[in-house]
């Protein structure tokens, strides 16, 4: 069962007219989502006397001046 392009939506991303296969549609779903994602998390409200700078357990580990601590 082959979808036409003219039944398929287009994938946010994909070149216009591009026949996509599941895999490559499904990965530009999911940059969108991540862009989202991404999008609303800069959007979102700063933390009130949080630490300054980037997110110091942004990477799971707390960071600090560039030492990582594994709790």
């Amino acid at each position: 069962m082959t979808d036409s392009p003219d039944q398929v939506p287009e994938a946010p991303g994909a070149a216009p007219g591009k026949v996509l296969t599941p895999q490559a549609r499904r990965a530009l779903e999911e940059a969108q989502a991540r862009r989202l994602d991404r999008q609303a998390a800069e959007d979102a409200p700063l933390e009130d006397g949080g630490p300054a700078g980037l997110e110091p357990t942004r990477f799971g580990d707390w960071e600090r001046k560039g030492v990582a601590v594994d709790f």
